[in-house]
């Protein structure tokens, strides 16, 4: 009677599994024993199990139907190599070896998978307004075995699910609700499965955003000009595509387009507030930049060799006699301004007054007769 002096079942024999392999690739089902001289080895495939080889020690080995060709048996540690593999060679692996006196089986699952290749990225649109209109991607690959994985780049960054993106039908779609400037991209996205990883190409969008900061700048900067000066102002905007530009005076649009206006020989009639509209043509928006006020005042000469400061004490001297009136003089770097209040020639019997004031020198004209004394 024959006794069998060991026994093991499955224990180690093959590493545990699955084990991953590619469409016409190779994949080796390799045991963990060492070399040694096995009476038989037996490898099987699928339930009900397939024959893929029978070894005999007195004979070698006997390849089953549809593996001729196809594997490579190493008779000393019962690894055996499959090659060409296809889809239908998924599924369960048993092997059997026997020894004198011990018997080893062990099993293991392959999954046959299809590289990933031709990877495309779309979207609904790629030129948008901000925080208007929506972008969707849609990730498609033309062949490869699921499971399949998607993975999103916004340039380096990984895109996931947060509040306006949102990832749909299995990470295969993006969307982004009222984009923003800084969802331009470029995007990508990686699709994966178990055997391969493939990217798509590149995809930018364009989003209009703006106009916003506009601004206008005066040069030379002044509170009071005197006619015949040259004045530019210059607008700017934050806004893509650039913003055009459009010129008001006193609310009222003028002819002048472009991000200049130039104000050459500038008179008293031009006096008022001027400020800058900003349109983007994408976006259809309109912004104002603060308006700026521009004040020219009439030149007019005195009697030369009359200076300033005499000129506004009789001013000042007289108004306050006759009239009770208060002025204020501000002097700076030889200019003299007046600030008055109202003056009614009612208020002021038996005179008649007539004033011209301007702001540079000589500043101010000034003539004040009472009626019937001669000054």
């Amino acid at each position: 009677m024959a006794v069998l002096s060991g026994y093991c079942a499955g224990l180690g024999v093959l590493p545990p599994g699955p084990v991953n392999g590619t469409l016409g690739g190779n994949v080796i089902f390799k045991t963990t024993i060492n070399p040694t001289t096995f009476i038989t080895i037996a490898w099987t495939f699928g339930d009900p199990p397939v024959s893929i080889v029978d070894f005999l020690i007195s004979e070698g080995p006997v390849t089953g139907g549809g593996y001729v060709g196809r594997i490579s048996l190493d008779n000393s540690t019962g690894s055996l190599e499959l090659r060409k593999l296809t889809l239908a060679d998924s599924g369960t692996y048993r092997v059997r070896l026997r020894n004198v006196g011990v018997i080893n089986v062990g099993s293991t699952s392959l999954n046959v998978y299809e590289t990933i290749s031709n990877v495309t990225l779309r979207a609904n649109v790629i030129d948008l307004v901000e925080l208007k209109d929506t972008a969707i991607f849609t990730c498609s690959v033309s062949s490869g075995s699921s499971p399949l994985s998607y993975h999103w780049l916004n340039g380096s960054s990984e895109v996931t699910d947060r509040y306006g993106i949102q990832l749909g039908d299995g990470g295969r779609t993006l969307t982004i609700a009222n984009v923003t400037r800084y969802y331009q991209g470029p995007y990508k996205c990686i699709v994966a499965n178990p055997v391969s990883s493939e990217p798509s190409q590149n995809l930018t969008l364009t989003i209009s955003y703006g106009p916003e900061n506009t601004r206008m700048k005066v040069t030379p900067l002044d509170v009071l000009y005197g006619s015949g000066s040259n004045l530019t102002l210059s607008c700017s905007a934050e806004s893509s595509p650039p913003a055009q530009f459009q010129w008001a005076l006193n609310g009222t649009l003028l002819s002048n387009q472009g991000p200049e206006l130039r104000l050459v020989n500038i008179q008293a009639s031009q006096s008022g507030s001027y400020s800058c509209w900003a349109h983007n043509t994408r976006t259809l928006r309109y912004q104002t930049s603060e308006p700026s006020d521009i004040t020219v005042l009439v030149e007019d000469s005195l009697s030369p060799g009359l200076p300033d400061g005499a000129i506004a004490g009789i001013v000042i001297g007289v108004l306050m006699v006759v009239g009770g009136a208060v002025g204020v003089a501000v002097f700076s770097s030889g200019k003299m301004g007046f600030q008055w209040p109202q003056l009614r020639l009612a208020d002021i019997p038996n005179c008649q007054v007539t004033m011209d004031v301007t702001s540079r020198t000589p500043p101010i004209s000034s003539h004040l007769k009472p009626i019937g004394h001669p000054l």
